[in-house]
């Protein structure tokens, strides 16, 4: 298990259940099998930016990461196609990846993830209607910028 996994799910822990302890975070990932020693803990809610709030440990707001996604998308997106529960966005060429990265930035639920290649990204969603409204919503992007 890498730091990264680790790290991952704690986010993912503190995202879905109010975490207002180390404790509790270090029972929730045992539960899942990653042990995890207080000093570690303490070093990822560093290195991952948390904040201890009323409600639990939060994410501080990120850092600037680039330009926004409708920005990029109205320079470089060029089409937005779909097959079943993927959708796929053709860009100009060399462009994919910072789209991709953009969009992920967005953190839109509906999206499970992302690959780039060159000039084409590959977005996956959970089943064929949530692409379906991914699309739609793309469009609509495309349509407005």
């Amino acid at each position: 298990m890498t730091k990264s996994y680790r790290q991952g799910q704690i986010l993912k822990l503190i995202r879905n259940k109010g975490i207002s302890t180390q404790e509790e975070l270090a029972q929730e990932l045992k539960s899942q099998g990653i042990a995890a020693t207080q000093v570690t803990l303490s070093r990822d809610i560093r290195d991952l930016r948390l904040v201890k709030t009323r409600e639990g440990y939060k994410e501080m707001a990120p850092e600037e990461t680039g330009p926004q996604f409708s920005l990029l998308a109205a320079e470089f997106l060029r089409d937005v196609l779909r097959a079943q529960n993927q959708v796929i966005l053709k860009t100009s060429p060399g462009h994919a990846n910072s789209v991709a990265v953009a969009l992920d930035n967005e953190e839109w639920p509906e999206v499970v993830g992302t690959i780039a290649g060159d000039d084409t990204i590959l977005v996956i969603t959970p089943d064929n209607p949530t692409a379906e409204s991914v699309q739609e919503k793309l469009l609509a992007l495309l349509e407005n910028g």
